[in-house]
C-alpha cells in the first residue's frame, strides 16, 4: 500500500529534544515583568499548574492551553510577559537542519506532511517557528493539542492529524516521533505505521515501532520501501 501521509511530532522530533529547567525559565521570565517581590512566587504558581496540566494530559489524554496555565497560577498574562516567553524558547525550537529537505523530498513523491504535537502552545506560535524556519509552508497540515480535547495517545488525536491532511486510511500514514507511548504507542494503537527517534530522556514504554532512526535523515529510505 502506498504511503498517503507522513506525520511527525514536533518537539523531540522536528526539533531536536533540549532538556531544560522549566523553574529557572518561568522565573526568568517573570522577573522580566513582575515585581522583584512576586516573582519567586508568580514562578513557582505557573511551574506547578504547567506540571499539573502537563500531568492531566499523560494520565486522561485531556488536552491544555497556555490560558489555564495562567488562570490555574494566578497570573495576568500580558502581551509583553507572553511575548518574552516566546523569546525565551527560542534557542530551543529551532527546527532539525535535516527537516526541510526530508519534507520537501516527502512532497516531491507526493506523499503529504503534517504535524501533531501535544502542545500548550496557540497554532499562531508554532507557524511563527516554522515559518522563521523555512518549513511552514511544506505542511499539509498540522494539529495542535492545545486546539482539541486530546493529547497523544488518544487515537482521536491521530484521527485528527490524518483528516488535517486529507489521508483516510491508518495503514496508509507513518507516524515519526520520540515518545515510545505518546507517539509510538498511540500511532499503532490507532492503526498507523511509526518510527521511533530515541530520545533517552523521555519516558521507557515498551513499543515496537516499525523503524528506528537515530536522524531524520535516516527516514526517507523507510517511506519509500513502505511506498513502493
Amino acid at each position: 500500500m502506498a504511503i498517503e501521509a507522513v506525520i511527525f511530532d514536533w518537539g523531540g522530533t522536528l526539533t531536536p529534544w533540549h532538556d531544560i529547567e522549566l523553574g529557572e525559565m518561568w522565573r526568568g521570565i517573570c522577573a522580566a515583568h513582575l515585581d522583584p517581590d512576586a516573582v519567586e512566587a508568580a514562578a513557582n504558581a505557573l511551574l506547578d499548574a504547567e506540571l499539573k496540566l502537563w500531568e492531566r494530559g499523560r494520565d486522561e489524554h485531556r488536552s491544555a492551553t497556555l490560558d489555564e496555565v495562567f488562570a490555574l497560577a494566578g497570573v495576568e498574562p500580558t502581551e509583553a510577559l507572553l511575548a518574552t516567553k516566546f523569546e525565551a524558547w527560542t534557542p530551543h525550537t529551532i527546527i532539525d537542519p535535516a527537516a526541510p529537505p526530508l519534507l520537501e523530498a516527502l512532497r516531491a513523491r507526493g506523499i503529504k506532511v503534517g504535524v501533531l504535537s501535544n502542545t500548550m502552545w496557540s497554532r499562531d506560535w508554532h507557524e511563527r517557528i516554522f515559518a522563521r524556519d523555512g518549513v511552514l509552508d511544506l505542511l499539509d497540515g498540522a494539529v495542535y493539542s492545545s486546539e482539541i480535547p486530546w493529547t497523544k495517545p488518544h487515537p482521536k488525536a491521530f484521527g485528527a492529524a490524518m483528516d488535517a491532511v486529507g489521508a483516510a486510511d491508518p495503514e496508509a500514514c507513518v507516524f515519526v516521533g520520540d515518545r515510545p507511548y505518546d507517539d509510538i504507542h498511540g500511532a499503532k494503537s490507532a492503526g498507523l505505521r511509526t518510527v521511533l527517534v530515541p530520545n533517552s530522556t523521555v519516558p521507557a514504554w515498551e513499543a515496537a515501532p516499525d523503524a528506528v532512526i537515530e536522524d531524520l535523515s535516516e527516514l526517507l529510505p523507510h517511506v519509500e520501501r513502505w511506498h513502493s
